[in-house]
């Protein structure tokens, strides 16, 4: 009787099992992919190891689609969360098209195969900062770059871009010789394609002084016209006192928060 009683106690004192983390490194999400997209098109997955369903974020690195490495941020480790962290072609190696391609290809992957590492397809978020904030915007609000891989774009369960490009991103003006003061909005600007059946959006950005060339009112201008078209779902936010490189540190959190919104929704 008294071992019994003592195996209670412990039990009773030691609580839940705490959650295990594991972590896939630079697995391919190309098939038969050669030379440079064999090279750049890996991601890194981490995932709990006693969970199910787990709400998932599909990570893009900025750099001005020029530079950068996938990552994950300690702040998206250790709380429930898969994180599928991808790499991408880079400009001038690649053409824009590529690498937007290389993007819906990543997220198409993740559809396919975040089952094995006890992820959710139907609690995919989709983030990234800069380059992959801008990346993220129109291959979630042009459904031609999912639609390529079988995926229906509006089955994310959010796009979260921090700092995102909404004009035609600066570094693609400059190959066609248009300086990055000089705002044009053509087939490579998201704003192009604001619809309002598309996926809930949260946009985060740096403090509109300490932004990169005007950041903060690109953002808000698409966020006002997500509004005016619609969207039952946008939100803006203004990380003030943060700069370009310094939003996400803050901005992880409003990350977290609207997935445990948007999940419990769901």
């Amino acid at each position: 009787m008294k071992s019994i009683t003592l195996v209670l106690v412990v039990l009773l004192f030691a609580g839940p099992a705490k959650a295990q983390y594991n972590q896939v490194n630079d697995i391919p999400y190309r098939d038969a992919a050669q030379g440079y997209a064999q090279e750049r098109c890996k991601l890194d997955v981490y995932y709990p190891t006693n969970a199910q369903d787990a709400p998932v974020v599909v990570w893009f690195h900025g750099g001005g689609i020029e530079g950068g490495e996938k990552h994950i941020d300690p702040q998206l480790k250790n709380c429930g969360l898969v994180v599928v962290a991808a790499n991408y072609r880079l400009l001038p190696k690649a053409p824009i098209d590529d690498i937007l391609d290389d993007a819906a290809a990543a997220v198409a992957w993740t559809y396919k195969n975040i089952a094995r590492y006890n992820g959710s397809k139907r609690k995919i978020f989709v983030a990234g900062h800069s380059a992959g904030g801008y990346l993220l915007d129109i291959i979630g609000l042009d459904k031609r770059w999912l639609a390529k891989y079988g995926v229906d774009a509006d089955s994310l369960a959010a796009l979260v871009p921090f700092s995102g490009q909404c004009i035609t991103h600066y570094n693609i003006r400059k190959q066609q010789g248009i300086p990055p003061l000089q705002a044009t909005i053509d087939q490579y600007a998201p704003l192009t394609y604001v619809r309002a059946d598309a996926p809930p959006i949260v946009i985060i950005s740096g403090d509109r002084e300490l932004e990169l060339f005007g950041r903060y009112e690109e953002q808000a201008y698409f966020w006002r016209m997500l509004k005016l078209a619609g969207h039952k779902d946008v939100t803006l936010y203004e990380m003030q006192g943060y700069d370009h490189g310094a939003m996400p540190f803050p901005a992880y959190k409003i990350l977290k928060d609207h997935i445990k919104r948007l999940t419990e929704k769901k």
